[in-house]
């Protein structure tokens, strides 16, 4: 509001004995008038990021989450049929749900949406180091990222909830929307909107939703979002480090899938550094999961050996590794 709007404004005048309820809740009503909060108000607690960007009304929600749901339900199908969908009785997939079970009520203040998102997770059985989450909160793990990284579950989180942070921010919604913008032109966003046969041209570009590659802002808002989720859950956002330099080091050679649209290296840690101080106060203060899976990992003073023997122990109890065939032959992947 201009400042000569605001010197019109008269506040009414108070008598100078202590304020009583009335008072202070007409008080609270005129600031809200003059655009600015109570003294009272506290910031919010936590990261802060900027606005959605204006791309993403070019996309319906609803229907960006129906195709999203469509697509993960034809990937898990084609997985299942090629014996890559690992069991929902299978450790590692209990691990995962029980970890979203904590992050995803943390969601909801980021996307009013998420409340009545059908999450799912599936673990799909491959070599690669990749995992999204897809609108509308469809989330799914490679084997290959929990294995290769040997990640704690403090890891786990960060990955999901950076993940999570993409679908919660609707970067995909934005993506699409630009690249909407800029095929069809403004002229047509009238068309768009109404869904017609170019809003129907859009809703094809569902499939291109694994393919996706998000804008280095985009990364760096899902980390500082992810950091928050994780550490409101309960774990660790200092895991965060270790997990990009396990990325880092795994990247030696031919860069993972996961890491080839996650911009990684020296400025992620540093900026992750940065952000630590507005999550780890969350963290401090959160309940912490009554169970881990990764406790060979976390009791520290271990050696490379110990840890490779600790981390082969933790494998047979998940029934991956040594152990992952038996486990499968008892109950199955599809």
């Amino acid at each position: 509001m201009p400042s000569t709007v605001r010197a019109a404004v008269r506040l009414p005048v108070l008598s100078t004995h202590r304020p009583g309820p009335k008072a202070l809740a007409l008080a609270a009503v005129v600031a809200s008038t003059l655009g600015c909060a109570p003294a009272t108000l506290q910031a919010r607690e936590g990261v802060e990021v900027g606005k959605k960007s204006v791309f993403v009304g070019l996309v319906p929600a609803e229907k960006l989450e129906a195709a999203a749901d469509q697509q993960y339900l034809q990937l898990a199908s084609e997985a299942k049929q090629k014996g890559a969908l690992v069991d929902d009785n299978h450790p590692q997939v209990i691990r995962l749900r029980a970890i979203a079970k904590r992050i995803i009520p943390y969601s909801y203040e980021w996307n009013k949406r998420a409340k009545d998102w059908q999450w799912k997770v599936v673990l799909l059985d491959s070599k690669e180091l990749n995992a999204f989450c897809m609108p509308g909160g469809k989330i799914a793990f490679y084997t290959g990222i929990l294995e290769q990284l040997k990640m704690t579950d403090d890891e786990v989180a960060m990955v999901m909830g950076h993940e999570v942070a993409h679908a919660l921010r609707e970067h995909a919604r934005e993506r699409m929307g630009k690249t909407s913008a800029t095929k069809i032109g403004a002229g047509l966003v009238s068309s768009l909107l109404g869904l017609g046969q170019v809003g129907d041209s859009l809703l094809n570009m569902g499939g291109q939703l694994l393919t996706l590659k998000f804008s280095r802002e985009d990364e760096s808002e899902a980390d500082l979002v992810g950091m928050e989720l994780a550490a409101r859950a309960g774990y660790d956002p200092r895991a965060g480090i270790t997990l990009w330099q396990k990325m880092s080091a795994a990247a030696k050679g031919a860069p993972p899938q996961w890491l080839s649209t996650h911009p990684a290296g020296a400025t992620r840690i540093q900026d992750i550094q940065a952000s630590l101080p507005k999550v780890m106060p969350l963290f401090d203060k959160a309940g912490k999961p009554t169970q881990r899976w990764d406790a060979p990992l976390k009791s520290g003073g271990l050696d490379a050996q110990d840890v490779d023997r600790a981390w082969a122990q933790a494998l047979r109890y998940w029934g991956v590794g040594e152990g992952r065939q038996a486990s499968l032959d008892t109950h199955g992947a599809h």
